[in-house]
């Protein structure tokens, strides 16, 4: 370390320390916190009681993910898996048919994942540098695609993640990477067996140390501020799909790079909003692809509670039209037509479709219709 960043790396550490001796660390923390809010205030936010408590829920899962990230599993010598998306804990745009897995990385060192395959559809493992509440760049420095991934007889696989390339399964880093994301899409989560995963640090055999002071006024400050970028960057994408209701597009790599896109896939975004006789029609021809899904979110990019309601429908799950197309209705009751995606309660929100390792995607078409017409213009 350069004499210079030593000497303000020491300087930062003592401030630290003062502040955690002085309570400024938990003070500032919690008024940071209290200015994440102003996602949900903004003058384009949806001002109902219903869409504001599901903000502050929003906000209040948004702080446990963040919890878990910085201060219980910010170890990068002694890297464990995690879920920052679940089904208790959403942001943006989490798929209700991913197995999402994080873990923490330094880019200066080497680290080494023993695992075994197992039945899904699909496997992608990326090391990532930035997150949301940071104001540097964002996105990611290596990416492994199960289609890439060589095996062994049995499934088994390992996969050195470093700077330097490495010959068979390698993901390669940087100095500033700093975490990693596995995402895991299954077709039918009754059948398909989960990878099993397991992650080490090269080199480092020692336990974790005591609990750092100075690091953990960092690492709360870091976690308001998480709190607070993601809560500012999903709620501008959902004003940006709401100047366009009830349509998908695809955006541009630029917007959702920060939010450490998935490799080879195609996402179209949008909002719909419907009154309570009306539904959503939207058809496509689905391409070949490796694995597609839509599914309905709520205004703050969450997606609806796939435990209780069907908001979801995939490549496995579709019932296709007689010339191979799909009819996808949301409205609020099952019009038995068709795939139909339940509103649960809600009145708008965000949607979208992700074509993965797609041939010539197509563009969905999306119309409104009166709920009542349906069974008339669609008949079973």
């Amino acid at each position: 370390m350069h004499p210079a960043n030593a000497e303000d790396l020491g300087r930062r550490s003592g401030e630290s320390l003062e502040r955690v001796l002085d309570g400024r660390t938990w003070d500032d923390f919690c008024e940071s916190l209290k200015s994440a809010r102003a996602a949900l205030f903004r003058e384009s936010s949806p001002a109902n009681a219903f869409d504001r408590a599901e903000g502050y829920r929003y906000l209040s899962r948004l702080l446990r993910v963040a919890l878990e990230r910085f201060v219980e599993h910010a170890d990068p010598g002694h890297p464990r898996f995690y879920q920052m998306a679940r089904a208790d804990a959403k942001l943006g745009a989490d798929n209700p048919d991913c197995r999402y897995q994080n873990c923490a990385l330094d880019g200066s060192r080497e680290y080494r994942i023993r695992g075994r395959r197992g039945t899904s559809t699909y496997l992608g493992i990326g090391a990532y540098y930035g997150h949301y509440g940071e104001r540097g760049p964002s996105g990611c420095s290596g990416f492994l695609d199960s289609a890439d991934l060589v095996l062994d007889a049995d499934g088994s696989f390992e996969i050195v993640l470093s700077a330097k390339p490495q010959a068979g399964n390698w993901i390669p880093m940087e100095p500033r990477t700093s975490s990693l994301v596995v995402r895991e899409f299954f077709l039918d989560r009754a059948t398909e067996i989960p990878a099993e995963l397991e992650i080490e640090c090269l080199g480092v055999n020692a336990p974790p140390a005591p609990l750092d002071p100075a690091a953990l006024d960092r690492a709360l400050a870091t976690t308001a501020a998480f709190v607070k970028g993601s809560a500012d960057l999903f709620t501008s994408w959902a004003e940006g799909f709401a100047k366009h209701p009830n349509e998908l597009h695809a955006p541009p790599d630029s917007l959702r790079a920060p939010a450490h896109k998935a490799a080879n896939q195609v996402f179209y975004h949008g909002y719909w909003k419907l009154a309570p006789d009306e539904a959503l029609l939207i058809t496509a021809r689905p391409p070949v692809c490796r694995y597609w899904n839509f599914q309905l979110n709520n205004y703050w990019l969450e997606s609806l509670d796939y435990r209780y309601h069907p908001i979801t429908v995939n490549k496995h799950s579709v019932r296709l039209e007689p010339d191979g197309s799909f009819l996808i209705v949301v409205s609020a009751r099952d019009p038995g037509i068709g795939n139909w995606i339940d509103t649960a309660g809600h009145t708008h929100g965000t949607m979208g479709l992700r074509w993965n390792m797609a041939i010539d995607p197509p563009q969905p078409v999306c119309r409104v219709a009166r709920y009542a017409d349906l069974r008339v213009n669609h008949p079973a």
